[in-house]
């Protein structure tokens, strides 16, 4: 495990940027999985700055997760998101963008032929965020190592950080699509991104607490080629 402390959330960023454009550069068919949330919308906006030196239309983009019952458009879907903090704005084509449908109905399908499709076409680099009950995509406390992409019931903890998304708690979904730990295991390359004062007692139990199905983000520990990105803030536990 490489870990890369910054200054603050804009170095923090440019890393992962830096990270991310290499491997483009070194393989431009790159398969890339995507987060969402605050945390990423630096790297993306990086990305974006650096459209003009860097060749986007071969890589193959997935999503690691999506909430349950929102269709495409919906502003608060992840779908959205993506196209809209990233995708729309840099030169990937349409047909490599592989993104979870949250408004599916047949949703044993849509998990099966996402797995499908991630067997077909490998993660080579994968970009994670990390929750305050460390928790990995919708990868929640209790979720399995062995666990592949699946529909997963959000914990209290998740739906009290991202309600302030929503305009009242009762817009908020209980149910997501998520990558299971084992399929992100699969990645080649992990990324995780932690920044801010409140991530810095998860950070902490990540990195030096026992290995547990209790703390989903301590799977990443065993694999073997991961960079840990975080600020001083989210790191002013470690020492």
């Amino acid at each position: 495990m490489k870990i890369i402390e910054k200054e603050d959330y804009t170095e923090l960023s440019k890393e992962a940027a830096k990270i991310i454009i290499s491997q483009i550069k070194k393989k431009p068919t790159s398969v890339i999985c995507f987060a969402t949330g605050s945390t990423v919308l630096g790297l993306y906006k990086e990305l974006i700055n650096k459209k003009n030196k860097v060749d986007f239309s071969k890589i193959i983009a997935f999503n690691l997760d999506e909430y349950l019952g929102l269709s495409k458009n919906n502003k608060q879907s992840y779908n959205y998101f993506l196209k809209k903090k990233l995708f729309n704005h840099i030169n990937i084509k349409k047909q490599n963008i592989n993104l979870l449908d949250g408004s599916t109905k047949n949703t044993k399908k849509l998990c099966i032929d996402y797995e499908k499709k991630l067997k077909k076409h490998p993660i080579d680099i994968i970009i994670l965020g990390i929750g305050v009950n460390g928790h990995i995509g919708f990868n929640e406390p209790g979720s399995k190592f062995n666990s592949k992409t699946r529909i997963i019931n959000l914990s209290k903890e998740t739906i009290k950080s991202n309600s302030r998304f929503f305009k009242n708690i009762k817009e908020f979904l209980k149910k997501a699509i998520t990558l299971g730990i084992s399929t992100i295991l699969k990645s080649k390359k992990i990324i995780l991104l932690a920044s801010g004062k409140n991530k810095a007692e998860i950070i902490k139990n990540f990195l030096k607490g026992p290995i547990t199905e209790k703390l989903p983000a301590t799977a990443l520990r065993k694999h073997k080629n991961i960079t840990v990105i975080i600020d001083k803030k989210a790191a002013s536990l470690l020492n």
